[in-house]
Order: structure tokens, then C-alpha cells, then sequence
């Protein structure tokens, strides 16, 4: 009788802890649990630590709250401006609500995923080259709208939307290339004709001051001669005065007729 009653104990005793195995649950700080019986929803949000559920009848699924980020696969696309191009992005999500994202949506990271790449195909559509390559933030607020109201409803907020890389053809930066360089030349030819047009100013009054100094002509002359006389060369200057060949033309024109 007594070895009967320990046996039953012994086997009352593994039954127990077994039952507890099964039973136990532990819930991660960055988690929530769903617990389902019989395939509906039972009770409150269970928070992190550890729980009890019954084996076979309930079904417990963890839901992780943290930041997720997900890869956007890139994107080809048309811009408003008849351009083809490819996008990939980056998307930034956590998880807000647990039953919904565990009830009212299959899988929440297929779904935002699938909802990622359509929106930023449509963006691609009304957005020009310029705006994809010199205004990025516009087009990550406008994904991330695009993005945030159906989110909501899957119990999943959108963080941040980030456009990371845009391909453009071969033949496109080929383009882009020498309409950078002819701008670049153009700018440089308009700085050349600045500085020849402030350079003509500058000489015309430095010839109005020498018309009436004749003496700051000479000087300058003998300025120029000694400049020239100061490199360690064989060059020869022969000063002529430009009166003299006025003088000459003058005296030489009526025997020219």
C-alpha cells in the first residue's frame, strides 16, 4: 500500500513538472505575448517575465517591439521627367500593437515590405531626376506618409523612410557629365571676360592719367626697361618715342601724294 502511494506520488510528481515544461513561458524585456485558445484571442497583453499557458489548448506568439530595419529591394522606375532609373531604400518600423499586428494582417513584415517597394515605385512617378538626386529629405517625408497610414491599421508605425542609393543609365551620366563640364566652361569663360573688361577699364584711366603727365609715360618706360634689364637675359630694348613716329607720319604725308 505504501509503495503503491509513493509510486502514484513519484508519477503525480513527473507529471507536474512536465506539465510546467509545457506550460512555462518567458517573455524577453523587448517582447509582447498573444496568447490564443482554441484560436481566439484570450486576455490582456502579456508582458515581459515569465507566464503559464495551457499545453495543447493555448498558443502563445511573441511579438518583438524593437526597431526593425528592413532592406527596400531596389526599384525601377520612370520619373516624371522620362528618366529611367533604380531606387533602393531603407525602412525603419516598430510594432505599436500586438493584436493587431498579430490579427488583423497575416505577416506585418511581409505586408510592410510589399507596401515599401509599391509606394517608393510610385513616388519614383511623380518625382523629377533633380528632386531624386538633390532633395532627398522631401521625397523620405513623402514615403514615409505614403507608408504610415495603412501602417497604422497593422498596428505598425513607420519610424523613418531613407532613399539610399539611385542609379541612373550609362548614357544619362555620360550627359549629366558634359553638361557639368560645359557649365564649368561657360563660368570660366564669363570670369575671363569679367576680368578683361575690369582690366580694359583699369588701363583706359591709367592712359587718361598719362595724357596729361607725359613725364608718367617716360617713367613708365624706364620702369619696363629696368624690369626687363633685371632678368639675366640677351633681350635688347630700344626705347622709341611714339611722338617721334606721330611726327614722322605727319612730315611724310604730303610727299606721299
Amino acid at each position: 500500500m505504501r509503495q503503491g502511494l509513493l509510486t502514484a506520488l513519484v508519477v503525480a510528481g513527473i507529471g507536474a513538472v512536465l506539465y510546467l515544461a509545457a506550460a512555462a513561458r518567458v517573455i524577453r524585456q523587448y517582447e509582447r505575448g498573444i496568447v490564443l485558445r482554441f484560436g481566439r484571442l484570450m486576455g490582456s497583453v502579456r508582458g515581459p517575465g515569465f507566464t503559464m499557458v495551457v499545453p495543447v489548448v493555448d498558443r502563445m506568439h511573441k511579438v518583438n517591439m524593437q526597431i526593425v530595419t528592413m532592406p527596400v529591394p531596389a526599384q525601377d522606375g520612370i520619373t516624371r521627367d522620362n528618366v529611367t532609373v533604380r531606387v533602393d531604400a531603407v525602412i525603419y518600423f516598430k510594432v505599436v500593437d500586438p493584436v493587431d499586428a498579430i490579427i488583423r494582417v497575416e505577416d506585418y513584415r511581409f505586408a510592410v515590405s510589399q507596401m515599401a517597394q509599391t509606394s517608393l515605385r510610385s513616388i519614383l512617378g511623380k518625382s523629377d531626376l533633380d528632386e531624386l538626386l538633390c532633395n532627398r529629405e522631401k521625397l523620405n517625408q513623402g514615403l514615409e506618409l505614403m507608408m504610415d497610414s495603412p501602417a497604422v491599421e497593422w498596428g505598425v508605425t513607420i519610424d523613418r523612410v531613407e532613399i539610399k542609393d539611385v542609379s541612373l543609365p550609362e548614357g544619362m551620366k555620360r550627359s549629366m557629365a558634359r553638361q557639368a563640364e560645359a557649365d564649368r566652361e561657360r563660368r570660366s569663360r564669363l570670369i575671363n571676360a569679367d576680368a578683361e573688361l575690369q582690366a580694359s577699364k583699369k588701363l583706359a584711366q591709367a592712359a587718361a592719367v598719362m595724357s596729361e603727365q607725359p613725364a608718367a609715360l617716360q617713367l613708365r618706360l624706364l620702369q619696363t626697361v629696368v624690369a626687363v634689364a633685371a632678368e639675366k637675359n640677351s633681350t635688347l630694348v630700344l626705347p622709341f618715342p611714339v611722338e617721334l613716329l606721330r611726327f614722322l607720319e605727319r612730315a611724310g604725308g604730303p610727299h606721299a601724294q
